[in-house]
């Protein structure tokens, strides 16, 4: 089994995506892919949420990057609504062949900091 399987299998099993997500990046899996393949510089896509008052993670996602589009939109729903993120813009940064922190962000009222970025 692919390493990318495994991992949507292990971020299923610890709850950070529902079935139904799991599903999808499955299928995701199976498409070829009609794009070039990203640069190697950056291989994962990471997001976390961390509670701002504990330090302590809340969400603590790494997907292939080859999912990609997929794990934008899920990730999508942690962002605050005051941020305006654009996850084409956010594709063809990374496709561009940049690394490093995308997103970080304090949101004072829900108590988070939430952060994209690719490695």
């Amino acid at each position: 089994m692919s390493e990318e399987r495994m991992q949507i299998l292990r971020m299923l099993e610890a709850g950070q995506i529902k079935a139904r997500e799991a599903a999808e990046l499955l299928a995701a899996l199976e498409k070829p892919k009609a794009e070039p393949e990203t640069p190697t510089r950056g291989r994962w896509l990471r997001v976390r949420v961390t509670d701002l008052k504990s330090g302590k993670p809340k969400v603590n996602v790494s997907v292939p990057l080859g999912l990609m589009e997929i794990a934008l939109r899920m990730g999508a729903r942690f962002v605050p609504k005051e941020v305006s993120l654009n996850p084409q813009e956010v594709m063809e940064f990374v496709r561009s062949g940049h690394a490093g922190k995308l997103v970080d962000v304090e949101d004072e009222e829900d108590g988070e900091r939430v952060e994209v970025y690719v490695e």
